[in-house]
């Protein structure tokens, strides 16, 4: 019988994190200041640990993992590569299809494999408190975990849309020990300002996040923890491509396209930037792997966003970063429930497509629906709303192969499993969603508001 899992000993979990800044053509772009200038080390520490803030900065190809966060890595990792036959067969395509499954740690997310390292690194700063924000919910529960396994408290301040859709989520932090709050709240200045404006304020990650680095930057006792976006979070995430790549070497099997849901970008990062390594050294035998991110039509920043120095936030709280970005104020429409809310991408992931290494394509949300759906019934995983966005393309790819006879080989980071996001699935069930592609002229009036010099 052929083996359809592959599955390390866990001897094999990754010693070191890839660094992918170290095989860019070009230098990243800086983090900036209010001033314009580059933000230093020192501006930074006011909210994050030095060890995080030298992963920041490094060029360094592998960054050492500590001995205590593989330790607790174990209780997970390595996570299974599946080969999904059954989706094969249902689809009648000659093309292979892999995917990743994240959704086996406790938190049923990828998002731990960055949480406990920067729990870790704070506690060892000799930090006792983290605030953060979250926005579907899978770093809330990765950081109150984290949190937990340290002895570090967490406070969250969630998405109010998400808040109100995902109770279990909510759940799930509070067995670990966070609090958890809706954003827009009326504990910062920036979420009283957000509700004196519209007292039905939605929210949006950019809010979020505002909400948690002014309570972080008003406290001594309390740093601030970010789950995608930044270049150390994309590092942490590098274990997921590590681990597939040995995996493929023992299914005998090598992927020719490579797909990642994106939103902040750590997922995408995660399973694509080790494979990105391989294309910087002229590809697996000569032949690059196509490397893929995948959006919502409702929050397209790889695709319809400007390449520019934008602040990471909604309120200008944090440095400047160069990336792709809808604007700082974008707030994502309410009807949007398929996560992956945030108004910028990575500036390491919005490099890579600014300098043509990667690719980027947008999905509307009743197709990324329906292919979780189809996954469901055929692999018999529910998927998270924001690893649909991934089927969906790899459903599309694996179609054009049935219709080209192309027998590719398929791989998609499953970012975590959907048993908290039913409700999503029922109000697609009952019709109750919508595509919707945000709005050109909206998008250019938030990129109106740009930092000056951008």
């Amino acid at each position: 019988m052929e083996s359809l899992r592959f599955v390390l000993p866990q001897s094999e979990i990754p010693t070191h994190w890839y660094n992918v800044a170290a095989d860019l053509p070009n230098p990243p772009s800086p983090p900036l200041g209010p001033d314009g200038k580059p933000a230093t080390l020192e501006q930074m520490s006011a909210i994050f640990p030095m060890a995080i803030l030298e992963q920041e900065m490094s060029a360094e190809r592998w960054i050492p993992i500590p001995r205590e966060v593989r330790e607790i890595y174990r209780l997970w990792r390595p996570s299974p590569l599946v080969r999904a036959a059954r989706l094969e067969a249902m689809l009648g395509t000659p093309a292979k299809i892999y995917y990743k499954h994240e959704g086996v740690s406790p938190a049923g997310s990828h998002k731990p494999n960055t949480a406990v390292p920067q729990a870790f690194y704070n506690r060892q700063a000799g930090i006792r408190r983290i605030a953060t924000e979250t926005g579907a919910g899978q770093w809330g529960c990765a950081l109150a975990l984290a949190g937990q396994m340290f002895g570090v408290e967490v406070r969250v301040y969630m998405v109010k849309v998400s808040y109100e859709q995902k109770p279990y989520r909510r759940s799930m932090m509070r067995t670990w020990g966070a609090e958890v709050f809706a954003s827009p709240s009326a504990l910062t200045q920036t979420g009283r300002d957000a509700l004196a404006r519209d007292a039905d304020h939605p929210g949006s990650l950019g809010l979020a996040i505002s909400e948690a680095v002014e309570e972080a930057a008003s406290r001594g006792d309390t740093n601030y923890a970010l789950g995608s976006v930044l270049n150390h979070v994309m590092l942490h995430q590098t274990i997921i491509g590590q681990e597939a790549k040995k995996q493929f070497e023992m299914a005998g099997d090598w992927p020719d396209v490579v797909f990642g849901p994106c939103g902040g970008g750590s997922s995408f990062a995660g399973i694509a930037f080790p494979f990105f390594a391989d294309n910087a050294a002229g590809g697996r035998g000569g032949r690059p792997t196509r490397l893929v991110a995948v959006e919502p039509t409702s929050c397209p920043s790889l695709t319809q966003g400007q390449y520019a120095y934008d602040f990471g936030d909604s309120s200008g709280f944090t440095p400047m970063m160069k990336m792709f970005t809808l604007g700082h104020d974008f707030t994502p429409p309410s009807i949007h429930a398929g996560g992956l809310r945030y108004h910028g991408a990575s500036p390491l992931v919005s490099q890579l497509r600014h300098e043509g290494l990667i690719e980027a394509l947008a999905v509307p949300q009743l197709a990324t629906f329906e292919a979780g759906v189809a996954f469901a019934r055929a692999e018999g995983v529910v998927p998270a709303p924001e690893s649909c966005h991934a089927i969906r393309a790899v459903i599309d790819e694996a179609l054009r192969c049935k219709q080209t006879g192309e027998a590719l080989t398929l791989l998609f980071n499953l970012t975590g499993h959907g048993h908290f996001d039913m409700a999503a699935y029922d109000r697609y069930f009952a019709g109750d969603l919508e595509d919707f592609e945000y709005p050109r002229e909206s998008i250019r009036e938030s990129l109106r508001h740009l930092p000056d010099f951008a």
